[in-house]
């Protein structure tokens, strides 16, 4: 593993007022009107925490989240909701799934199409959401993806297809045929002239943000650390705005945790001359929802001004997490989570286990009375392959 630390911004120039409290607020008020809405839970692993030296550890379980489980649909769903308010000139703040879903809403809207590019979650997310709204999805994904995902986006209905060029090249492939067809791209990576929809989708992901923060609030703890995956950095920012707003200076320390294969956000960091910083190529790794070489500059400007820390990790820190997650110790919760979302647990547990790692430890100022926070953003959502890594010990830690 490796790290980048930064010394913490006295005034940052980025506004957040957008991920904040007071806008987490409407954005959840809007998943609650969907039928399918539940809290999702948080685990808390005394046990686990017991075990590697420190106070709490706490991981928000989005397996559960509308079924499909992955958090994702919760950005596409929001996104394409401002998408259709702005189109039918309704207040965004009153807008609700019964409102979408009503036949006077299809019959003022016609047909639509919604395209993505995904590695699995998102694309399931906008194919699910297109399907409550009874309109079309086009889904694309990277050569090497999973068939077990394609397949559960094919089953909501979506045209889906596999391509033959990396994630990045996907995205513009799936822009050239939103614009030559009239359809709306949905993407959760913004660049020049496209930021309004991935400012939507980010918001969109702080519903899961504010129900942790809550969640917290009802145990009366607040972490000292958060751990965040990212891919190309717009749930890692949606989870740093939010803190940064709700606690200010005194917020957590936040660790941005990527694959190693496909660390354009580490690099970006790590560079720290205001530029960005692709990963070209094939982004071999199994944190297939990670797997982007090119960071999202809206993303970008967050984590640049407030996060703490950049996190680079091969692929058997993610499978450890995967493994020490699904084998709880005595009576802590199972939590089953698929590469993305293990990797942040499979860190810490080998930082505080392993004395090769007792710097980055030390850097991040993690000891005894800390309290960490993970995001658990998938599931199983590749059966096969997690009983690769679970049951059979795949991308074992050497």
């Amino acid at each position: 593993m490796k790290l980048i630390k930064y010394d913490r911004k006295k005034n940052p120039s980025t506004s957040i007022d957008f991920l904040g409290l007071k806008e987490a607020q409407k954005v959840q008020a809007f998943h609650q009107s969907f039928p399918q809405y539940e809290l999702t839970p948080l685990a808390v692993l005394d046990n686990l925490a017991k075990e590697l030296n420190v106070s709490k550890l706490f991981v928000k379980d989005e397996s559960y989240r509308f079924g499909l489980n992955a958090f994702k649909a919760l950005g596409g769903s929001y996104a394409i909701g401002q998408y259709l308010a702005k189109k039918l000139n309704i207040n965004p703040d009153e807008l609700t799934y019964e409102k979408l879903v009503s036949p006077e809403v299809k019959e003022q809207l016609g047909e639509l199409t919604f395209i993505t590019a995904t590695d699995g979650n998102h694309g399931r997310g906008v194919a699910w959401t297109a399907k409550q709204l009874k309109q079309n999805s086009v889904v694309y994904m990277p050569k090497g993806s999973s068939e077990e995902r394609l397949n559960h986006i094919k089953n909501l209905g979506s045209n889906a297809s596999i391509t033959d060029v990396n994630y990045d090249d996907t995205v513009r492939l799936a822009a050239e045929h939103a614009e030559q067809n009239n359809w709306v791209l949905v993407q959760d990576t913004a660049w020049e002239n496209y930021e309004e929809i991935p400012k939507n989708i980010m918001q969109g992901y702080i519903t899961m943000v504010v129900e942790a923060y809550e969640q917290l609030k009802e145990l009366d703890e607040k972490p000292t650390h958060i751990f965040i995956q990212a891919g190309v950095g717009s749930m890692a920012a949606a989870v740093q705005g939010f803190f940064a707003d709700v606690y200010g200076e005194e917020r957590p320390i936040t660790v941005v945790v990527e694959p190693d294969k496909a660390d354009c956000i580490f690099k970006t960091a790590e560079a720290n001359d205001g530029k960005l910083h692709y990963v070209k190529g094939d982004m071999d790794t199994i944190m297939a929802g990670l797997a982007c070489g090119e960071p999202s500059t809206l993303g970008w400007k967050i984590l640049n001004d407030y996060a703490d820390a950049f996190l680079s990790c091969p692929d058997s820190i993610a499978a450890q997490g995967m493994r020490v997650l699904a084998a709880p110790i005595k009576d802590d919760v199972q939590v089953i989570s698929g590469e993305s979302g293990a990797v942040g647990i499979g860190a810490v547990s080998e930082m505080l286990r392993r004395s090769e790692y007792a710097n980055l430890k030390q850097q991040l100022k993690i000891d005894s009375n800390s309290k960490i926070l993970f995001f658990s953003t998938e599931g199983d959502t590749d059966a096969e392959h997690f009983k690769k890594v679970v049951w059979d010990g795949a991308y074992s830690v050497n």
